[in-house]
C-alpha cells in the first residue's frame, strides 16, 4: 500500500533533493502544495496531518512550529533541522549506531543528523562504546565541505559570475566555536567535552571529509586494530570501512560526491593517527540519510532509491 509523504520546506536544498529522489518511487504518493500555499499555515497543517511521513526541511523555529501543527499520533516526522537532535522523545536518525536502527523503526519522531556531526560521530562513537577512547578525552576535528552545505544563498554566492576571489580558496567558518552541530557531536558520541571544531567550506559543489586527529596513546590501538574495530561495529547499513588506501597519498573531499554511503579509514603511525570519514554532505549528510530513515519506517531495504 502506498504511503503519503509531505515535504515541508520542499524548495530548499535538502527538500529539493528529497523530492527528486521520491518523485519516481511507486510506493510513495507525494503531497505537493502550490507555490501560493506552501507558506500558508492552514494548508501546511492539513498536509502535515494527511501525511503518513512528513519531512521537515526548515529552519529550527519553523520545524518546532510544524511539529506543533500535527494533531494525530499517526504522522511520522523526519526532521532535518537542528531543533530535535538531542531532544527527549526523538530518535537520532543514524541507524548504523548500536540500538539506533531499532529506535528509528519504533519511533514517529526522528531527528536527522547534521552533516559534520555524521562524520565525527561515525568515527568517535564506536571507540567510546568499545572503551578504547576515554569519555573525558580532549578531541579536535576539522571538516571540509562543498559549498552546497550552505544552502541556496551560499550556492548562489559561489556560482555567481565575478564572485569574490576569496571564494577561490577554502574558507574556515564557525570560528567562535559555537557551531550548531557541536551539541549532538558531544551527546551522541558520548564525550564530556565538545571537540575543538574547525569546519571549512571549499569551492566545490558537494562532498565532505571529516578528520579526527589523535595521538596513538589516546586510543592505545594500532591502525590495524582500529580498522578491525570499525569493521566489527559497522556490519549493516550504509557505512563501510576501507583499507588504508588513498589517491596517491591524497584524500579528496569530493570522492563521495553524489553518493549516499560513508567511508571510514584510519591512517598514521605508532605515534599519531587520523580517523577519516568521507561522504556527501547532501547524501549521507542530509537527504540520503533522511530517505534511509524513511525506508526503515516503511520496512523497505535501507538503500532503496539511494546511490551506494
Amino acid at each position: 500500500m502506498k504511503k503519503t509523504v509531505f515535504i515541508d520546506g520542499a524548495v530548499g536544498t535538502t527538500g529539493l533533493r528529497i523530492h527528486e529522489r521520491l518523485a519516481s518511487r511507486a510506493d510513495i504518493d507525494l503531497i505537493i502544495l502550490s507555490e501560493e500555499k506552501r507558506k500558508d499555515p492552514s494548508a501546511r497543517r492539513e498536509a502535515l496531518n494527511a501525511a503518513d511521513i512528513a519531512f521537515l526541511c526548515l529552519p529550527d523555529a519553523a520545524a518546532v512550529e510544524a511539529v506543533s501543527m500535527i494533531e494525530n499520533n499517526r504522522t511520522a516526522v523526519i526532521d532535518t533541522s537542528t531543533a530535535h537532535r538531542t531532544a527527549p522523545g526523538w530518535a537520532y536518525g543514524f541507524p548504523e549506531l548500536v540500538g539506533r536502527r531499532e529506535a528509528i523503526a519504533a519511533s514517529c519522531r526522528i531527528a536527522n543528523p547534521g552533516c559534520h556531526a555524521t562524520g565525527f560521530i561515525a568515527l568517535v562513537e564506536p571507540l567510546r562504546r568499545a572503551g578504547v577512547l576515554l569519555r573525558d578525552a580532549s578531541l579536535s576535528a576539522f571538516s571540509i565541505t562543498g559549498y552546497s552545505g550552505g544552502g541556496k544563498k551560499m550556492i548562489a554566492e559561489y556560482e555567481a559570475e565575478g564572485r569574490d576571489p576569496l571564494f577561490d580558496a577554502p574558507r574556515q567558518y564557525g570560528i567562535g566555536q559555537t557551531h550548531k552541530h557541536l551539541p549532538e557531536m558531544r551527546v551522541i558520541a558520548d564525550i564530556e567535552k565538545a571537540p575543538v571544531f574547525c569546519p571549512i567550506v571549499a569551492p566545490f559543489y558537494s562532498g565532505m571529509e571529516v578528520t579526527v586527529p589523535l595521538h596513538a596513546s589516546d586510543v592505545k590501538a594500532s591502525v590495524e586494530e582500529l580498522l578491525a574495530l570499525y569493521r566489527a561495529y559497522y556490519q549493516d547499513g550504509l557505512v563501510r570501512v576501507a583499507d588504508e588506501t588513498s589517491e596517491g597519498g591524497f584524500l579528496s573531499a569530493a570522492s563521495f560526491s553524489g553518493r549516499d554511503d560513508l567511508e571510514i579509514c584510519v591512517y598514521g603511525n605508532d605515534e599519531r593517527l587520523i580517523l577519516v570519514a568521507r561522504f556527501d554532505n547532501l547524501g549521507k549528510g542530509a537527504s540520503g540519510a533522511a530517505i534511509q530513515n524513511m525506508n526503515i519506517l516503511l520496512g523497505a531495504d535501507e538503500a532503496t532509491g539511494l546511490c551506494v
